[in-house]
């Protein structure tokens, strides 16, 4: 019986010791968090380190910047892109930026068509052509192989077969020729100021707001070029709405922005509700497309604007 009973002073004495080894362990990793706090402490108010972080993000933002001109434009980026694995999804949030460049070089040719004394109407369509021989014609394409694939398929593969095709069928070349069409007329009834005003904010606000829908619009396929994309974070969005909202704001006015931004909204959703339906959702034709119809509603809503 005496070999069966629990030495219960010696399970006392045990379980001290145990809770004093727990109390010193405790205490160590304490003192150990504190010494790691107070190095990245150091390390913060470190100018050099400081410096450093600064640097590394500097360069983030040039590589998108580089990256969004090589995509949305023909212009060669000196020495090429160093990059292994471009991310599209996470430097499309400067979209708005390299529109702002692409709607100066449009704005800089119809100022100096106007100036060498050429017709309002042939100095916009210069203006034009120039932006299209800027962007390689990439939203231009987009649109049309969306116009052949929504009015030719009779369902959503065929549609997506006919959009793959690199020819262009009866539909592509009417949407080309009504949205080229509309975009002179619109801007052809502007006086050169404005006219360059509208090409400029068209070129940044169309671009701003495809982040919105390759963050949104679901994917029509798993292939394809928004596949590859990839999916921008809300911050890209964020951001690339707010630097389009500031440029607006900036060349618009607060009211005329408001105004063109129900506008754009309500083309553009209306857009990306239709092809949800037809295809199930975007494709890089798709992109391209809702481009095009976001700048042709900040033109001639700009152009009713002035008419009003």
């Amino acid at each position: 019986m005496g070999e069966d009973t629990p030495d219960i002073g010696t399970d006392t004495d045990a379980s001290a010791h145990t809770e004093k080894k727990s109390k010193r362990k405790s205490k160590k990793t304490v003192n150990q968090d504190l010494e790691v706090n107070d190095r990245l402490d150091k390390s913060s108010d470190d100018p050099a380190v400081e410096a450093q972080i600064s640097e590394g993000a500097v360069q983030d933002w040039i590589d998108d910047l580089q990256i969004c001109l090589m995509f949305l434009t023909r212009i060669p980026v000196p020495g090429g892109l160093a990059l292994s694995h471009p991310s599209l999804s996470n430097a499309c949030r400067f979209f708005p930026v390299i529109g702002s460049l692409i709607g100066v070089i449009g704005a800089i040719v119809l100022a100096a068509a106007d100036q060498l004394g050429l017709p309002q109407g042939v100095s916009v369509l210069l203006a034009v052509a120039a932006m299209v021989m800027v962007t390689g014609g990439l939203h231009e394409d987009g649109l049309s192989d969306t116009a052949d694939g929504l009015g030719g398929g009779s369902n959503k593969g065929r549609r997506l077969e006919i959009m793959k095709d690199s020819r262009v069928g009866a539909f592509g070349v009417i949407a080309l020729v009504f949205i080229i069409g509309l975009k002179w007329a619109g801007l052809a009834a502007l006086s050169i100021g404005p006219a360059a005003l509208a090409l400029f904010a068209g070129a940044v606000i169309s671009r701003g707001i495809l982040p919105l829908f390759m963050r949104y619009l679901p994917l029509a396929k798993d292939d394809g070029l928004s596949a590859e994309a990839g999916r921008p974070g809300f911050s890209q969005v964020t951001l690339s709405l707010a630097i389009t909202l500031v440029v607006a704001f900036i060349g618009l006015g607060f009211w005329l922005t408001i105004g063109v931004a129900i506008v754009v909204a309500l083309v553009t959703g209306a857009m990306s509700f239709w092809v949800k339906v037809k295809i199930g959702g975007q494709t890089g034709d798709v992109l391209g497309a809702l481009q095009q119809l976001g700048e042709i509603s900040v033109i001639l809503t700009l152009a009713a604007a002035a008419a009003s």
